[in-house]
């Protein structure tokens, strides 16, 4: 079993940039992929990015890319989301979440979650 704590969130004006941290407790923290996951009020959780238990594989949607980087130190059990040109519609809770069943995009093949971090970006 692992723990996951985020932490990183805040606010910030469009255009800046967070790092999300979340940390794992457990010694079997490489072998699972991780992957960050979002909930707007009102909206469906929605898949943001996810990374290979090595970091060599690396998932994120069409708005992530360019401006999201999802990485991951297993010697420090924590995996980061770098977030830069943030704009309004990021606004959300960010979850880490992890998972044995290999790097997916699929919320529900996720087994453990964190309890979130909230992110709000302001115009």
């Amino acid at each position: 079993q692992v723990q996951l704590v985020e932490s990183g969130g805040g606010l910030v004006q469009a255009g800046g940039s967070l790092r999300l941290s979340c940390a794992a407790s457990g010694r079997t923290f490489s072998r699972y992929a991780m992957g960050w996951f979002r909930q707007a009020p009102g909206k469906d959780r929605e898949f943001v990015a996810a990374i290979s238990w090595s970091g060599g594989i690396t998932y994120s949607t069409d708005s992530a890319k360019g401006r999201f980087t999802i990485s991951r130190d297993n010697a420090k059990n924590t995996v980061y989301l770098q977030m830069n040109s943030l704009k309004p519609e990021d606004t959300a809770v960010y979850y880490c979440a992890a998972t044995t069943r290999g790097t997916m995009t699929w919320d529900r093949g996720y087994d453990y979650w964190g309890q979130g971090t909230q992110v709000t970006v302001s115009s």
